[in-house]
């Protein structure tokens, strides 16, 4: 079964389903995805998340960034906007949401400094309505890719499996990015490593070291309750 989920109109769609853990369980299939904004679904593909078993969706876009979506979305999908970026904060959005922010350097920085932002989201999907969650910011590479990144660490998937998940999201964007006219984000994203003496693979993987998903959950104001409504959500039965 493949992750990639072909959606008519969605772009960089993908099934978190299928993703093994460390201790040979995996990821459950339809319990979360990850994309782009989902604004240009057609009526044929909002059937098709629908059909899927989506059933509440999470905006971690701030206000006004969508494009006003082109086919009426399913009666009864649940819609959740839970901002991500911390914009209120003028001294790290002023370092780090300048020129960093879209690049894996701003992950870890963002992780320890704000886990009350990534805590409302995993709340948010722990105890969603049943059914899967779909997760999307507008692009579904960076805001997107730091949920995928704690869910998937929560769920004990190792960190070089986040890695190539995370990485798949550069050319799945590319048709996004041609029909609104803007140039791929890629090069620049590399250059910026490249300054810095890292590469995003390599970037991706330092973020991750020593990082605690359930401490780092904790601290964000989870509890044993929301943690085990989590591994419940998430977690496939043992084979």
């Amino acid at each position: 079964m493949s992750r990639d989920l072909r959606w008519d109109g969605g772009y960089n769609v993908r099934d978190l389903g299928g993703l093994p853990t460390t201790d040979g369980r995996q990821v459950r299939w339809g319990a979360v995805v990850r994309s782009a904004s989902p604004s240009f679904l057609t009526e044929q593909g909002w059937a098709q998340l629908w059909a899927h078993g989506v059933r509440t969706t999470i905006d971690l876009t701030s206000g006004g960034e969508l494009l006003a979506e082109l086919a009426p979305r399913p009666a009864g999908l649940v819609n959740r906007q839970i901002p991500l970026d911390p914009v209120h904060d003028t001294e790290f959005w002023g370092y780090w949401g300048n020129g960093l922010h879209g690049t894996a350097l701003y992950v870890r920085p963002f992780l320890d400094r704000f886990p009350e932002h990534t805590a409302a989201v995993v709340k948010a999907i722990a105890h969603a309505e049943p059914g899967g969650v779909l997760v999307h910011c507008s692009a579904g590479r960076d805001r997107t890719g730091i949920i995928a990144l704690v869910l998937l660490a929560f769920a004990g998937v190792a960190a070089e499996e986040v890695v190539a998940d995370h990485d798949l999201s550069h050319a799945r964007l590319r048709p996004l990015l041609a029909r609104l006219g803007r140039p791929d984000h890629e090069p620049a994203i590399d250059e910026v490593l490249a300054r810095h003496g890292t590469t995003k693979r390599e970037a991706l993987h330092a973020a991750l070291d020593g990082f605690d998903p359930e401490a780092h959950l904790r601290a964000g104001g989870c509890t044993d309750a929301d943690l085990a409504a989590l591994r419940e959500r998430l977690l496939a039965p043992p084979a």
